[in-house]
């Protein structure tokens, strides 16, 4: 049965802004009343005491069902989100692949197939832009304005496939500004990877290690430092994905010193993961594959000074997961191996145990990263990202005292393996509300397939990026 109102009573609220002990009173999908001492008669009443109460979580960069070297990533849109909603996440911005040569209203069709009536959590969706020529350029506005797709991705990367040339970026960066729109950016340099594929085979080094030392960290930093430009030559708004290394890091400070405003991703496994991971036996370094690759230690500790300088504003997942016996599609040759892996449901927990409890990041700087930031850049604030009255009632109760281990035993991500893997956390999500409904609640889903809803999202017409 549904419940049409919950009453929150004695958890201490914490935002981006500021954080104090308040009941939240829900009534349908949205939050009503925010105060001390609140008597509400409601249908449910939840005690979170000794909990934190925050927003939702906002996962900006996941590929659910994507197809990718001959497979597909091993979450749909309904074990993923799901996955995602124990882990307090509740919403996601997934990408849609143009394939070349077809529309990109094909490809946002697509992908509202894969999810529409299947989704748990909410979602909206990124176009990735693999070929832009008058055809797709005409197509822009109506993506923008009618379906409320306002990011489009380019790929600097996987050249032969997905990759575009400076050109195309260039006119696309120009074309998506006219309506409100901004571009973000797979940076690495596709031909310099390339290069250094071919030569590592032509030796016979196929193994895992050589996916990472293929493309190290002048790939990155050479493509971050070219579509900063980009993006400056014509006063163009931009958001960085994935960034994983130092040099890339400090190309985005220099950006900073000529005024230029730039929007900066990483994700969990990059500031908690290394590069030593490629080195596991029994090709156990293949769950580590993803592009760019994990980096160093050095690099963890600068990305996490990034975010507390406030060069990074997001720390999302790139959740695309594969299975082992997927990932053997690479046994003999690296560059094989589909590139990804899970994460979606850890990276609240992850953020707050290795995050916060180590003194890395405060309380409201992880809800930034992982609500508030993502909602404002890509326009879902306030109805989300943010516990307001008349937002939506996406929030979860965190219990910061509960101590768990994670495991692909206990995960609900359809993978059989996790990257953190016995993983030690203290703080867990107890309960995760999505628009008012009690989606999960001590680790038991309350509501299912379909429920999610798209969210299109309506363009910044200042110039592109919310802030």
């Amino acid at each position: 049965m549904k419940t049409n109102s919950i009453l929150i009573k004695n958890g201490l609220m914490v935002t981006a802004a500021d954080e104090c002990l308040a009941d939240i009173y829900i009534e349908g999908e949205k939050i009503q009343c925010i105060g001390k001492g609140l008597t509400h008669q409601a249908d449910q009443v939840l005690d979170a005491t000794g909990c934190y109460v925050i927003p939702g979580g906002i996962d900006a960069h996941t590929h659910m069902e994507l197809p990718f070297m001959g497979t597909a990533s091993s979450d749909t849109f309904e074990t993923g989100t799901l996955a995602g909603l124990h882990g307090g996440t509740t919403t996601i911005i997934d990408f849609a692949i143009q394939t070349p040569g077809e529309s990109l209203e094909g490809a946002l069709n697509q992908w509202h197939e894969k999810a529409s009536g299947k989704a748990v959590g909410d979602y909206a969706f990124h176009i990735a832009v693999t070929d832009f020529n008058d055809s797709t350029r005409g197509e822009i506005q109506v993506l923008i304005e009618r379906h409320g797709v306002t990011s489009f991705k380019t790929f600097m990367a996987y050249k032969g496939a997905l990759m575009v040339d400076d050109r195309q970026i260039l006119n696309l960066m120009a074309e998506v500004k006219k309506f409100g729109g901004f571009v973000t950016t797979h940076a690495e340099n596709g031909d310099l990877v390339a290069s250094s594929v071919a030569q590592y085979l032509t030796e016979g080094k196929v193994t895992p290690e050589f996916h990472a030392k293929s493309r190290p960290p002048i790939c990155e930093s050479e493509a971050t430092g070219r579509v900063l430009d980009l993006a400056y030559s014509g006063d163009h708004p931009l958001y960085i994905v994935h960034m994983t290394c130092e040099d890339a890091l400090n190309r985005v400070r220099m950006a900073t010193l000529r005024n230029q405003k730039v929007f900066v991703e990483t994700c969990v496994q990059y500031l908690l993961l290394d590069d030593s991971r490629y080195l596991e036996e029994n090709f156990g370094g293949a769950k580590y594959v993803m592009s760019p690759p994990l980096r160093t230690p050095r690099d963890q500790e600068a990305l996490w000074n990034g975010i507390e300088q406030g060069l990074i504003q997001v720390v999302a997942t790139d959740h695309c997961p594969f299975c082992l016996e997927q990932k053997r599609m690479g046994i003999q040759n690296f560059s094989k191996i589909p590139n990804g892996a899970p994460g979606i449901e850890n990276r609240v927990e992850l953020l707050y145990s290795e995050g916060v409890l180590k003194g890395r990041i405060s309380r409201q700087k992880w809800v930034d990263l992982i609500a508030t930031q993502p909602a404002r850049i890509f326009g879902l604030f306030p109805k989300k990202g943010t516990l307001s009255i008349g937002g939506d009632a996406d929030l979860v109760i965190f219990d910061p005292k509960v101590k768990h281990m994670i495991s692909a035993k206990t995960h609900h991500m359809n993978c059989d393996y996790n990257p953190y893997e016995g993983w030690q956390l203290q703080g867990q999500c107890r309960t995760t509300l999505l628009r008012g409904q009690i989606a999960v609640d001590r680790g038991q889903a309350k509501i299912g397939k379909g429920y999610g809803r798209y969210l299109p999202r309506i363009a910044n017409q200042s110039g592109g990026i919310h802030v």
